[in-house]
């Protein structure tokens, strides 16, 4: 067994100052047989630890029910058998670019903006979530045999309150539940960060990028003693659906990298290995300085422009970090594991069947939703998918403007089963005027919970109402569809038919909104990327495994499928598309060489 602390200026491994040269890679953007290969990508570089956040939502979708919790000791396991040291960051908020900032949307929907504060009933979640999940640290501390050698309390917390009760809360209830290796926070090297997400006996970290003098300077004037550490040191960017792809040069990180270390600090690079938001967890953001304008949602792949790619691969940053960090190494480091196994060959899909989206709602919606005004996602208890809101304008009257205020995020709508536009901003207009009596659907998709700032926690839907000219239409029927009813027992109820009508057609024409359905023959599995010519926007799964969101918006051209989804043969490809359907879908081989899977690098 061994000790690790926080002593006056450095980190002390039985007693015995060290440095932490750690990595982020989140177990949960990972497959989970690809973990191995991933950490020795990150021991290759020259690091010896490891960082992963804990989605809250991801473990309990609904309150009580709790899945999966084990996968973050099974992550620690594999952690230790690579010869590395973790670092936990639990949250109860983690941000991470991931939807809702890893809090439960059934959490924020009822409790708006009394999470992470000291209120009542929010604590009492906190804790029993804690109790829940804490276990699986506690039992793998560095002091128990483990690899555990630190873990934070909540996220960056001075970027959204200053409600340092709550912090201190936090921290003790790590404590009650066992924790006893040292705690930490980390904020941005700015003073009303620090004094809004630092408290008294917990090692404060900060975040950055670049300016690593100034920003230790800024973290000494709040804390004279402790080791120094950047908890983030953000060496490239994610992405947002519409916009270009951020690149940052290997040699200007590096040189970012080498002055941390210069410094005597320790650092976490963020991200060593980004990863992919399968499932639909990717989160959102609010544009402007004060993340209050236009929802941006962010893209699938979590690439992150870092030094080991979307696909494990090593890129020109990897070489360059590993260059600065062996300057830092006590012997040789290891060599660098050969990637996985590719995709032998081209294989293209054409759809088979379909079925309409209406039909699909049928079968896979929740409960249906009768009331006079819309409701919320949050209560149909719909965290990721779509809603259907069927209202009816009474006539016989003329055509006016139709209108809906508080729209989260974007509405698909018809009148009298005719498509008649897309509506996108909070408050819109539909551009046809419309007559009564007439039947209106808006099918509204939630693009992502916002996961930083101030509208951390905003509820989806049609927050507001729908307006015929100025008069609110009431009476409301609306049902949810969440991706996770695409499971194999749930999609074998769909009624699938031969593509017609609808499907798309021989001269590929853009197909009707509904789930498609192809068969891919693979020989020689491997790691691929999915690519969906003619297709407009929505969700894919391969063999039951959902990767995600595309849209042909970009910059994310295709979507990557880690190798251990696919299968030699028959492989089944679902597409629940959303607006305008394509012919067949193609998976490839990832070149050498070639850029990120998905993400075109245009430098911005």
């Amino acid at each position: 067994m061994a000790s690790f602390a926080v002593g006056d200026r450095d980190f002390l491994l039985d007693g015995r100052p060290v440095r932490v040269l750690s990595g982020a890679l989140h177990y949960f953007r990972v497959h989970e047989e690809q973990w191995g290969h991933r950490l020795s990508m990150l021991r290759a570089m020259g690091l010896n630890c490891v960082e992963t956040y804990v989605p809250w939502n991801l473990h309990e979708p609904e309150e009580g029910r709790y899945r999966d919790v084990a996968a973050l000791g099974r992550f620690l396991d594999a952690v230790r058998e690579a010869g590395l040291w973790a670092i936990v960051r639990p949250g109860p908020y983690i941000c991470a670019e991931w939807e809702n900032g890893g809090l439960p949307h059934w959490l924020t929907g009822g409790l708006g903006r009394r999470v992470r504060t000291r209120d009542a009933g929010y604590l009492a979640h906190v804790d029993r979530w804690f109790r829940t999940l804490l276990p699986q640290v506690v039992a793998r501390q560095i002091d128990r045999g483990g690899p555990v050698i630190l873990v934070q309390a909540e996220n960056e917390y001075g970027s959204y309150g200053s409600d340092r009760g709550y912090l201190r809360y936090v921290a003790d209830l790590l404590r009650a539940c066992g924790l006893s290796v040292p705690l930490c926070t980390s904020d941005g090297p700015e003073d009303h960060m620090l004094t809004g997400g630092s408290i008294p006996g917990v090692l404060a970290t900060v975040n950055f990028g670049s300016g690593a003098r100034a920003a230790f300077g800024a973290l000494r004037r709040h804390r004279p003693r402790g080791p120094l550490m950047c908890m983030e040191f953000w060496c490239g960017w994610f992405g947002h659906w519409g916009d270009g792809s951020t690149v940052r040069d290997a040699e200007d990180a590096a040189g970012a990298l080498a002055e941390i270390l210069e410094c005597g600090a320790s650092v976490n690079v963020y991200m060593a290995h980004g990863g992919t938001s399968f499932g639909g967890w990717a989160g959102a953001n609010r544009a402007g300085a004060l993340h209050d304008g236009a929802l941006e949602p962010t893209v699938t792949s979590y690439d992150y422009d870092a030094p080991v790619d979307e696909a494990g691969w090593p890129t020109a940053k990897f070489w360059a970090f590993r260059a600065v960090l062996e300057r830092y190494a006590d012997g040789p480091l290891p060599p660098v594991p050969e990637p996985p196994a590719r995709l032998a060959g081209r294989v293209r899909a054409a759809v088979r069947a379909w079925a309409p989206l209406a039909e699909v709602l049928e079968v896979l919606g929740g409960e249906e939703w009768d009331g006079p005004v819309p409701p919320s996602f949050e209560e149909l208890g719909v965290d990721r998918g779509l809603v259907r809101y069927r209202l009816r304008v009474p006539g016989p009257r003329r055509a006016y403007p139709l209108s809906v205020t508080g729209l989260r995020d974007r509405a698909v709508v018809y009148v009298d089963g005719v498509r008649a536009g897309v509506l996108e901003a909070e408050d819109a207009v539909l551009a046809a005027p419309v007559a009564g009596p007439a039947v209106v659907d808006l099918w509204v998709e939630s693009l992502g919970r916002v996961n930083y700032g101030p509208r951390l926690g905003e509820g989806k839907g049609v927050t507001g109402g729908v307006l015929h000219e100025r008069q609110y239409l009431h009476g409301v029927r609306a049902r949810g569809l969440r991706l996770d009813a695409f499971t194999a027992d749930g999609v074998a109820k769909v009624p699938f038919a031969r593509p017609a009508g609808g499907g798309p057609g021989a001269d590929g024409a853009p197909g009707a909104p509904g789930l498609y359905r192809a068969v891919a023959e693979v020989a020689g599995a491997g790691d691929a990327v999915l690519e969906l010519p003619g297709w407009t926007r929505g969700f894919v799964w391969v063999n039951g495994f959902c990767l995600g969101r595309y849209w042909e918006v970009g910059p994310q051209e295709s979507l990557f499928v880690p190798g251990p989804v696919l299968r030699e043969g028959t492989n089944e490809v679902w597409v629940l598309e959303l607006e305008g359907a394509g012919t067949s879908v193609r998976l490839a081989a990832r070149r050498e060489g070639q850029a990120p899977p998905g993400l075109p690098l245009t430098r911005c």
